[in-house]
């Protein structure tokens, strides 16, 4: 059948990556997840694990705040390990790598709105994956208070 419809497990690949995590010891789950993505990273040429890429992705971003949860019908049916910190860059990265692969799975997409929306998709698993950073203020202000007064025979350096 190939490609039903634009999720992230809506097509034969990434529904047998599911089937192998189902079938996988539960130790191994995170290993068969990291080898998917850090195959796509490094890959040259054709990305041949892109949409396994694409469902770990979403497997690890299911885990994140503001994630969305994996559609039943075709991720996997057990339960997924809680996945460690470091995976939501790789799975980032990988995303990264795939949207950027023009031979990649998206020259895939027959219809133009199906393609817009599929990459619609990646970009929130993108930004759940690696939000932006929280503000970081420069300057330790403090509120004003008294100061120090510093002259010689101030009383113990307040005015």
């Amino acid at each position: 059948m190939g490609t039903w419809d634009i999720g992230p497990f809506d097509n034969d690949t990434a529904a047998d990556f599911a089937a192998a995590l189902d079938d996988a010891e539960p130790e191994s789950r995170e290993i068969l997840i990291r080898g998917v993505l850090v195959r796509t990273i490094d890959a040259t040429g054709w990305l041949t694990g892109a949409e396994e890429a694409v469902a770990a992705a979403a497997l690890i971003a299911a885990q994140c705040p503001g994630g969305e949860p994996v559609d039943p019908a075709y991720g996997p049916a057990t339960p997924m390990p809680v996945f460690p910190a470091d995976l939501r860059s790789l799975a980032d990265e990988a995303l990264a790598r795939i949207v950027d692969d023009e031979d990649g799975p998206a020259s895939n997409w027959v219809d133009p709105e199906d393609w817009r929306r599929w990459r619609a998709i990646l970009g929130r698993l993108r930004a759940v994956l690696a939000p932006p950073p929280p503000s970081i203020a420069l300057f330790d202000v403090q509120p004003p208070g008294p100061s120090l007064d510093r002259r010689p025979g101030a009383p113990y350096g307040r005015t």
